[in-house]
Protein backbone atom coordinates (compact mmCIF):
# COMPACT_ATOMS: atom_id res chain seq x y z
CA UNK A 1 0.00 0.00 0.00
CA UNK A 2 2.85 2.33 0.78
CA UNK A 3 4.40 1.72 -2.53
CA UNK A 4 0.94 2.81 -4.47
CA UNK A 5 0.65 5.46 -3.10
CA UNK A 6 4.32 6.71 -3.10
CA UNK A 7 4.63 6.32 -6.84
CA UNK A 8 1.77 8.99 -7.74
CA UNK A 9 3.94 11.15 -5.46
CA UNK A 10 7.11 10.98 -6.54
CA UNK A 11 5.47 10.84 -10.50
CA UNK A 12 3.93 14.11 -9.40
CA UNK A 13 7.03 15.50 -8.03
CA UNK A 14 9.06 14.39 -10.58
CA UNK A 15 6.81 15.47 -13.51
CA UNK A 16 6.45 18.90 -11.70
CA UNK A 17 10.26 19.48 -10.94
CA UNK A 18 10.60 18.39 -14.89
CA UNK A 19 8.56 21.09 -15.83
CA UNK A 20 10.37 23.87 -13.96
CA UNK A 21 13.77 23.21 -15.54
CA UNK A 22 12.54 23.53 -19.06
CA UNK A 23 11.28 26.98 -17.93
CA UNK A 24 14.00 27.73 -16.82
CA UNK A 25 16.27 27.54 -20.19
CA UNK A 26 13.55 28.57 -21.74
CA UNK A 27 13.44 32.03 -19.93
CA UNK A 28 17.04 32.51 -20.20
CA UNK A 29 17.51 32.21 -23.63
CA UNK A 30 15.22 35.43 -24.39
CA UNK A 31 18.62 37.27 -24.89
CA UNK A 32 21.20 34.73 -25.51
CA UNK A 33 20.70 34.76 -29.49
CA UNK A 34 21.72 38.56 -29.37
CA UNK A 35 23.49 41.00 -27.22
CA UNK A 36 23.89 40.77 -23.51
CA UNK A 37 25.99 41.08 -20.44
CA UNK A 38 28.29 38.95 -19.97
CA UNK A 39 31.92 38.83 -17.72
CA UNK A 40 31.48 42.49 -15.09
CA UNK A 41 34.93 42.91 -13.19
CA UNK A 42 33.06 44.98 -10.50
CA UNK A 43 36.49 45.84 -8.03
CA UNK A 44 39.33 45.75 -9.86
CA UNK A 45 42.38 43.75 -8.58
CA UNK A 46 44.44 45.19 -6.26
CA UNK A 47 44.29 48.13 -3.98
CA UNK A 48 41.42 51.13 -5.26
CA UNK A 49 43.60 53.60 -6.11
CA UNK A 50 41.81 55.36 -8.90
CA UNK A 51 44.78 55.36 -10.97
CA UNK A 52 43.81 55.03 -14.86
CA UNK A 53 45.14 51.48 -15.02
CA UNK A 54 42.86 50.35 -11.87
CA UNK A 55 39.78 51.89 -13.10
CA UNK A 56 40.77 50.17 -16.13
CA UNK A 57 40.62 47.03 -14.59
CA UNK A 58 37.15 47.36 -13.85
CA UNK A 59 35.12 46.58 -16.52
CA UNK A 60 31.74 45.57 -18.07
CA UNK A 61 31.85 42.86 -21.20
CA UNK A 62 28.85 43.20 -23.68
CA UNK A 63 28.57 40.14 -25.98
CA UNK A 64 26.95 39.68 -29.29
CA UNK A 65 25.95 36.14 -30.19
CA UNK A 66 23.54 36.57 -32.76
CA UNK A 67 24.36 35.80 -36.43
CA UNK A 68 25.00 39.69 -37.63
CA UNK A 69 26.97 42.32 -36.55
CA UNK A 70 25.38 45.30 -34.25
CA UNK A 71 25.51 48.94 -34.44
CA UNK A 72 25.99 49.91 -30.86
CA UNK A 73 25.48 53.68 -31.70
CA UNK A 74 23.30 55.00 -28.60
CA UNK A 75 22.97 51.97 -26.48
CA UNK A 76 23.21 52.31 -22.61
CA UNK A 77 25.25 50.82 -19.85
CA UNK A 78 23.62 52.10 -16.55
CA UNK A 79 24.20 51.50 -12.88
CA UNK A 80 21.91 51.74 -9.89
CA UNK A 81 22.91 55.30 -9.05
CA UNK A 82 22.76 56.22 -12.65
CA UNK A 83 25.77 56.31 -14.02
CA UNK A 84 25.78 55.96 -17.39
CA UNK A 85 27.58 54.93 -20.52
CA UNK A 86 26.51 55.70 -23.89
CA UNK A 87 27.69 53.97 -27.20
CA UNK A 88 28.92 56.30 -29.96
CA UNK A 89 29.20 54.58 -32.93
CA UNK A 90 30.41 51.10 -32.77
CA UNK A 91 29.94 48.24 -34.01
CA UNK A 92 30.22 44.67 -32.60
CA UNK A 93 31.04 41.56 -34.83
CA UNK A 94 28.83 38.49 -34.77
CA UNK A 95 30.04 36.02 -31.88
CA UNK A 96 32.41 39.15 -30.73
CA UNK A 97 32.70 40.85 -27.05
CA UNK A 98 33.19 44.35 -26.65
CA UNK A 99 34.78 45.92 -23.57
CA UNK A 100 33.39 48.40 -21.10
CA UNK A 101 36.58 49.99 -19.05
CA UNK A 102 35.63 52.47 -17.07
CA UNK A 103 38.81 54.81 -16.87
CA UNK A 104 40.22 56.86 -19.85
CA UNK A 105 41.51 55.55 -23.07
CA UNK A 106 41.06 55.27 -26.99
CA UNK A 107 38.35 53.69 -28.22
CA UNK A 108 39.62 50.49 -30.16
CA UNK A 109 39.16 47.01 -31.43
CA UNK A 110 36.77 45.28 -28.77
CA UNK A 111 37.60 47.99 -26.25
CA UNK A 112 35.62 51.09 -25.25
CA UNK A 113 36.63 53.46 -22.58
CA UNK A 114 33.74 55.44 -20.41
CA UNK A 115 36.38 57.83 -19.70
CA UNK A 116 35.98 58.19 -15.81
CA UNK A 117 38.35 59.39 -13.23
CA UNK A 118 35.98 57.36 -10.53
CA UNK A 119 34.81 53.83 -10.09
CA UNK A 120 31.22 52.96 -11.11
CA UNK A 121 30.16 49.79 -9.76
CA UNK A 122 29.80 49.11 -6.41
CA UNK A 123 31.89 46.34 -4.81
CA UNK A 124 29.32 45.50 -2.15
CA UNK A 125 26.51 45.08 -4.71
CA UNK A 126 25.29 46.67 -7.77
CA UNK A 127 23.28 46.15 -11.15
CA UNK A 128 24.49 46.93 -14.59
CA UNK A 129 21.81 47.51 -16.68
CA UNK A 130 21.88 47.24 -20.66
CA UNK A 131 19.14 49.48 -22.27
CA UNK A 132 18.33 49.67 -26.17
CA UNK A 133 18.87 53.61 -27.43
CA UNK A 134 14.56 53.79 -27.09
CA UNK A 135 15.83 53.13 -23.72
CA UNK A 136 13.98 49.79 -23.39
CA UNK A 137 16.61 46.99 -20.88
CA UNK A 138 17.63 44.15 -22.88
CA UNK A 139 19.76 42.88 -20.10
CA UNK A 140 20.47 43.52 -16.79
CA UNK A 141 22.91 41.86 -13.93
CA UNK A 142 22.84 41.98 -10.43
CA UNK A 143 25.66 41.11 -7.37
CA UNK A 144 26.66 41.26 -3.79
CA UNK A 145 29.81 41.50 -1.89
CA UNK A 146 32.03 38.83 -3.65
CA UNK A 147 35.04 38.53 -5.29
CA UNK A 148 34.95 41.22 -7.34
CA UNK A 149 33.55 39.11 -10.94
CA UNK A 150 30.57 38.25 -11.80
CA UNK A 151 29.65 36.11 -15.14
CA UNK A 152 26.44 37.46 -16.22
CA UNK A 153 25.08 34.15 -18.51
Amino acid sequence: MRISVALPVVAAATALAGSLLTAVPASAASHQGGLHLGKIQYDSPGKDTRSNASLNAEYVDIHNNGKKKLQLKGYKLKDNTGYTYTFPSYTVGAGKTVRVHTGKGKNSGAHVYWNRGSYVWNNTGDKARLLKPSGALLDSCSWKKGKGVTSCH
